[in-house]
This record gives C-alpha cells, structure tokens and sequence, in this order.
C-alpha cells in the first residue's frame, strides 16, 4: 500500500489480506466448502469485491469475517499456532501416558468429546511438520517478541515440539534394545510429514533418519509420493519400490507417515520378510493386542 500510494499517489486501490486455511491434499474441498472465509479491509469497495469474488460460496452459507488487515494477518498464525499447540499437548500427554501406564488414545477420545475441546489434532505421533505450522509458529513468536508481547506457550510448543522429533530415534533404538545400531537395517515406511502429499518441509523423518544412521543403521524405506523429493534430501537413505521391500531383512520397521496403504499391510508376510520382528509404530496405526497376537515386538506412542 504505501509503495503504490508514493508511486501512483492518484490511484484508487485497496491492498486485502484473504489468508487461506487450506489443508494440503485436500485444498481443492477445503476451497469449496471452507469453515470461514477471512477478508482483511477496511475498506467498504473493496469488501463489496471481495463478497461478489465469494458469491458461489454463499450457497453454502460459508460465514465470511470481514476485519481490519492486521487481524486477518493475525487469525491466521494465531489458528495455525493454536493447532500446533494441541498436538504438542496430546504428544506430551503420551509420554506421560507412557510412563504411568495409561493409553494416550482413550485420553485424546475422553477429552476430545468435550465439546469445547474437539476430537481434532489429538492424534499423538513423531511431531508436527509441513509448510505451515512450524514456519507460522516462528514467525507469531518473532513478531511477538519484536512487539514487546511474547507467546510464551508457542515458544516452548516450538521447542518442544523440535526435541520430539529428535527424540523419536532413540525411541526405535530403544525398541531394538541398544543404541548401538551398527550392522542393524532399518526400514521406514514414510518419509513425507503427512500422507496425501509429497512435501517434506519440516518432517519428522529429517530428523529421525540420520539420527538413526548417526547410530550406525542402515536406513531403507518406501513413501508413495515422497521418495523423489526426499532423496534430495535424506543422504544415503536407501529408498525401495513398495513397503514390503521396505520391510526385507529390516531389524525393526518404523510407521512414520499414516498412509492408507499401511494401514492394511499383511503382517505375516511382514514378519516373514524381517531379519526380526520389531515394529516402531510412530503413528499409532495398529492396535498393540493385534501386533502381539502377530507375532511382533510392538512400540507405539503413548
């Protein structure tokens, strides 16, 4: 705004935010069926654009929050941090599930019916990744500081959620049994931060996988759509054609991304393929009972 009015200080122009709250792999749905639609302006021309612009959504009865431009800026981090914050929570909540003997999923189904709670992002796992959450978070908590109004809890969300994924290494480590893993195979069943996408930014597995070989492993590992950007990314990482190949000769097998496919693997076959059968279920896919009664030496989070 300011460049344009010192360029063109004639023009009749109006800068809006319309942040967007789309989910990767579903963005297409999420457009046309959004929760809100947010437009930062004040002024009124440019808010009777922006309402012709979303006309075909009205159908739906979409609300849509008109608010000045620093706010709409402001919603966006502000949902995104909250977001992340929950994770990190029910994350937290599984390791002390872990240590006291409790079952982290029935904790996030007891709390998440409560109506002022919601039953979304309480799913426990390795810690958040992707395009948005981390570099939103940072970026709340750098404006906070710079403004003199500090967020504490995102910053400790921020930094705890960092040390978990670090952290998530030694946990497969400590499924093997020692922290020595020179001479052991790992084999990895996605590497993407979430399934139904390729992107990598900020996964867990960049972490997690040269942790693992910094303990001497060999890392092998499969991802449906993930593999070709991540072998830019993830140095001597061995990546195979499927995730029973994933799975051959492996001294444990870690879920690191919920795919669909994986949610349906054939577990005899599995552990036939496997130097020895120790599943590292980061994503809570398989119920414990039923790994057991396959078989397997099973660890998953909380």
């Amino acid at each position: 705004e300011a460049i344009i009015k010192k360029v063109r200080p004639d023009a009749q122009f109006a800068v809006v935010s319309n942040p967007e709250f789309l989910r990767e792999g579903a963005a297409i749905e999420d457009f046309k069926r959004p929760d809100r639609v947010v437009v930062g302006t004040d002024d009124e021309r440019a808010q009777a654009v922006m309402r012709d612009l979303y006309r075909p959504l009205s159908l739906n009865e979409t609300p849509i929050v008109f608010t000045g431009r620093r706010t709409s800026e402001l919603i966006k981090y502000a949902a995104n941090a909250f977001l992340a914050m929950k994770i990190t929570f029910i994350n937290e909540m599984a390791d002390l599930c872990e240590k006291v003997g409790a079952d982290v999923q029935s904790v996030a189904k007891g709390i998440g019916l409560d109506k002022r709670i919601g039953g979304k992002f309480l799913n426990a796992g390795p810690g958040y990744g992707g395009s948005c959450f981390p570099k939103d978070t940072i970026a709340l908590v750098k404006t906070a500081q710079q403004y003199g109004a500090p967020t504490r809890l995102i910053e400790t969300t921020v930094e705890v959620n960092d040390a978990r994924k670090k952290a998530m290494a030694t946990k497969v480590a400590d499924a093997i049994g020692s922290t020595d893993l020179a001479g052991k195979t790992i084999g990895v069943l996605g590497v993407t931060f979430k399934p139904n996408t390729d992107d990598m930014r900020d996964a867990p597995s960049l972490d997690i996988l040269p942790a693992l070989q910094a303990m001497g492993a060999k890392v092998q590992a499969f991802d449906p759509e993930g593999a070709k950007e991540a072998a830019h990314m993830l140095e001597g990482v061995d990546f195979k054609a499927g995730a029973y190949e994933a799975a051959e000769g492996a001294d444990a097998l870690v879920i690191l991304t919920e795919w669909d496919q994986f949610r349906a693997l054939d577990l005899d076959r599995v552990k036939l393929l496997m130097k020895a059968p120790v599943v590292v279920d980061l994503r809570n896919v398989y119920k414990p009972a039923e790994m057991v009664r396959h078989g397997f030496t099973y660890a998953s989070i909380g």
